[in-house]
């Protein structure tokens, strides 16, 4: 199996283009400074069409966009559609920008033309899913598409569109003028999605020195006198829209930083970064850092405020530097950071609460119970130093069992109101090694991998029969970072390779996000240790199987194989269990909300108004129900009531205990889904279900079971009608859904068995 994450989930890819040359190159950087600092939230690939471009433009060009990709288009090409011998830069602008109709790797192409200035906010234009839409001709009629702005969807991204174009284009039957695109009118003949005017606000409404209205979103300087070129009389105001964007690098660089308005990481990053070299500002640096971290560059945070000097009463900066040098492990600096930003009150709370987290990493709880507590001081409804001061306000309990007989097991323990998945998890592992179904403290040592494995862990596992890691996706590079392995478990090399009994790692997952990377150094070094020193190395998923292996030693590819995530067998392994004689006639739908920019994108509206449609459609069949993993997950019952009147009950699922949620998820008929586990545990509760798929990880199960018409993207155009017709086709037959489950089901089994049999061996168990 070899697909990229992005034909998995069905994420659009959305690109800008323009056609640029040597002659329009001060336009197109005017350009692209305007759509920075008027829409700086959106940062997509910028495709930069040219024929003979010099390495300096190019240079200049980068430095004002961080993902433009040049590439050069072949003039010749077109010497078939020339009309009268014309060749000035306007023909060869309505030829050129016809190959972006060849580009092939995008769902959605945004043309701008070089004479252009963005003013307003292009949301909408990124959110738009039908046809070729564009602004009609202001003075030749509705029937032609005005030059300049085009919104391109797939359909029309294809070899026989183009066909079209070169027939039409060596036919000679087009008209070509400035204003339009010809061949793509005749082409078109009015086929064309319109936008309003204020897309492609063309400069002729303006004669007499009109101001330009506010509502404009794209000021177009069509005619032959360009601003860059001395202008032309009668349009001043206008001229002065686009003269606010005529800056240096080093004037646009402070006001992109400057801008009171959230500011899209690759921007930032790219434009702060030598801000802050060329100045040292330190309130730049903190926000360039607080970028880094939100996307998972804790070092890169850690060098750049490195770089400058802190004032001791600037609390924030201190708080961030804390933060990055803990995400690195670099926990004593990160003290002393975090000790400063408690001095002012409104960075005070945050800063307690990071300064808990790190006592409780080493393992300190009353020093955690303190901060947390003195956190709480300054703001009693801080959430993170209130689940911190329940988490640590009662002893540990003394330990139980015979430790040359017990498991220990590293695992992400989730507290109350936490996510369902994660609180499950562990049981389920527990449940699938030979302990005669106890999963409670007198088999099992309990090792939290988010604390630190340090010296007295190292001895407490080593007094143990064997250690178990797993279950879920502790392969992840932002639920709880750290320095010392790059991924969930916060155990360094050195601690890891005197480990000396038996290590199985348990159907974990490898749970990137589409567009989320690890450090690959750090990461790539610690899970070859891993799987070198692992006994047993196991992996829910074959697409999880498909990356590690990618990044290991051909040598060490065998070691790694197929465990499924035990949720997914959970009728196998709960003693006693008994399928439903009943179901109550419900449908249950779940969505997560973590990482929403990086599951949506631009489609979170046209994923919410599609699920209001498939709510209504089947709520004529059963009674459908929000269930909420976490407290986050209720988002979609509050929006789909204030946008689309649609009201869900919500089943708060993060208050159950682990029966509960079996229990719930058992009498149900369908689940549609959105969590993994919101898949996995329905289906090892042997209840059919329908993957809602932002994720990898819910393809990568599908494919798996040899089901993956039980999965829909969330950004499938026709999400609504898809999602209704195979839910009522799941509960039309529901007996036979039942029993595809349980028989794909089986074939998970017989895996697990067949590892059990090869855990007992590891472990000197007898065979059964």
């Amino acid at each position: 199996m070899t697909s990229t994450t992005h034909a998995l989930t069905g994420k659009r890819r959305i690109a800008f283009a323009s056609f640029v040359d040597e002659n329009y190159l001060p336009g197109f950087l005017v350009l692209l400074r305007s759509l920075a600092l008027s829409n700086p939230w959106l940062c997509e690939d910028f495709i930069v069409l040219h024929d003979d471009l010099k390495p300096s433009s190019i240079a200049r060009i980068r430095a004002l966009h961080p993902r433009v990709e040049l590439r050069r288009v072949d003039a010749a090409h077109y010497d078939s559609y020339a009309k009268g011998g014309q060749d000035n830069y306007l023909v060869r602008k309505a030829y050129f920008i016809l190959d972006v109709f060849r580009i092939r790797d995008y769902d959605t192409v945004i043309t701008l033309d070089t004479d252009m200035v963005v003013l307003g906010d292009l949301s909408e234009l990124l959110k738009l899913r039908e046809g070729l839409a564009a602004v009609p001709q202001f003075f030749y009629g509705q029937h032609k598409l005005n030059s300049g702005l085009l919104v391109i969807q797939r359909e029309y991204l294809s070899d026989e569109f183009c066909a079209r174009i070169d027939e039409t284009g060596r036919s000679g039957d087009y008209e070509l003028d400035k204003h339009d695109q010809g061949i793509l009118n005749a082409v078109l003949d009015g086929d064309f999605v319109q936008l309003d005017a204020r897309y492609n606000f063309v400069k002729r409404r303006l004669s007499g020195d009109l101001p330009v209205p506010d509502d404009t979103a794209i000021l177009h300087f069509t005619g032959r006198h360009k601003p860059w070129q001395g202008g032309e009389a009668g349009y001043g105001k206008a001229e002065d829209r686009w003269r606010e964007f005529e800056l240096s690098d080093a004037q646009f660089y402070a006001a992109c930083l400057a801008l009171g308005k959230s500011m899209h990481h690759d921007l930032l990053v790219h434009f702060g970064t030598p801000h802050v070299e060329r100045t040292g500002d330190v309130e730049s640096a903190r926000k360039v850092a607080a970028a880094h971290i939100a996307a998972g560059e804790y070092q890169e945070a850690v060098d750049l405020l490195g770089r400058v000097r802190i004032p001791l009463d600037w609390s924030w900066p201190h708080e961030v530097l804390g933060h990055a040098l803990m995400s690195v492990s670099r926990y004593d600096e990160a003290r002393a950071q975090l000790l400063l930003a408690t001095a002012a009150p409104n960075r005070a709370p945050t800063a307690f609460g990071r300064l808990a987290q790190i006592a409780w990493i080493h393992g300190d709880d009353d020093a955690a119970q303190r901060h947390a507590l003195d956190g709480l001081r300054v703001d009693p409804t801080h959430r993170a130093n209130r689940l911190m001061q329940r988490r640590t306000r009662n002893p540990r309990p003394a330990e139980v069992g015979v430790p040359g007989e017990q498991l220990a097991h590293v695992a992400f323990y989730m507290e109350q109101q936490g996510n369902a998945g994660d609180k499950l998890l562990p049981e389920s592992v527990r449940l699938a090694f030979d302990t005669d179904g106890d999963t409670g403290p007198r088999t099992w040592h309990s090792i939290h991998a988010h604390r630190l494995f340090d010296e007295a862990a190292l001895e407490r596992v080593n007094a143990r029969r064997g250690l178990v890691i797993g279950g879920g996706g502790l392969f992840i590079p932002d639920t709880a970072p750290n320095g010392n392995s790059a991924w969930q478990w916060n155990v360094p090399d050195a601690l890891l390779n005197r480990i000396d009994v038996p290590v199985m790692v348990y159907a974990v997952g490898f749970n990137a996000f589409d567009g989320q990377s690890y450090r690959a150094d750090r990461f790539n070094t610690a899970l070859r240790a891993l799987v070198e020193r692992a006994s047993f190395f196991g992996l829910r998923n074959h697409g999880s199987i498909e990356k590690v292996r990618a990044l290991l030693p051909a040598e060490l590819h065998d070691k790694v194989r197929l465990q499924p995530c035990p949720t997914t067998v959970t009728r196998q392994l709960v003693d006693g269990w008994t399928d439903p004689l009943h179901r109550e006639n419900t449908v249950l739908v779940n969505a997560a909300y973590d990482r929403a920019g990086l599951r949506f994108g631009h489609d979170y509206g046209h994923f919410l108004s599609e699920m209001a449609k498939a709510v209504r459609a089947l709520g004529a069949h059963a009674e459908v129900k929000c269930v909420a993993h976490s407290l986050d997950d209720e988002k979609i019952a509050f929006d789909l009531r204030r946008e689309h009147g649609v009201s869900l009950p919500v089943i708060p699922m993060y208050d159950f205990d682990n029966d509960a949620i079996r229990d719930t998820y058992a009498r149900t008929k369908l689940v549609i889904g959105m969590r993994g586990h919101a898949g996995m545990i329905p289906f090892g509760c042997g209840t059919p279900i329908i993957s809602l798929i932002s994720h990898p990880k819910m393809a990568y199960f599908l494919s798996d079971i040899d089901r993956p018409e039980w999965g829909i993207s969330v950004h499938d155009k026709n999400l609504g009608a898809v999602l209704t017709e195979r839910a009522l086709g799941l509960l039309d037959d529901h007996a036979a859904s039942v029993a595809d489950v349980h028989g794909r089901q089986q074939e998970l089994w017989k895996v697990t068995e067949a590892n059990a049999a090869d855990l007992r061996a590891i472990l000197g168990r007898p065979a059964r």
